[in-house]
């Protein structure tokens, strides 16, 4: 289905703009990779992982995480804590958040069928 997609298992997209950017990707022949890795940005007294994060995408070609978000803007709060501490905790990690007016604009170019979703 994904001809650059270097995962062993077929991704399980969390809703349909995660697999429409994955589209976008495998056009421009970006190898990319789904949800490949979890950060852990806070851990209680006794090491139990409280608060931890996956970014959608990776592109090896470029070292870069890539997480995608539709929700409403006033929603999207909680992601950029996460991306910051993200960025704080491991300042060698590349990561970059795409908000839903950056999605929309890739979405009109391509001609993709958005559906609002608000389930991320």
């Amino acid at each position: 289905m994904f001809n650059y997609y270097m995962g062993d298992t077929p991704p399980q997209f969390a809703n349909k703009s995660e697999e429409e950017c994955a589209r976008i990707l495998d056009y421009y022949c970006i190898p990319w990779m789904y949800e490949p890795r979890t950060f852990v940005l806070e851990r209680d007294e006794n090491g139990n992982v409280t608060e931890a994060f996956t970014p959608d995408f990776y592109l090896p070609q470029w070292d870069l995480f890539v997480e995608l978000t539709t929700m409403k803007q006033a929603h999207v709060t909680k992601k950029n804590m996460k991306i910051r501490k993200i960025k704080q905790k491991f300042p060698q990690i590349n990561i970059k958040l795409f908000y839903k007016k950056d999605f929309l604009r890739l979405a009109q170019k391509y001609d993709l069928q958005h559906e609002a979703d608000h389930t991320k």
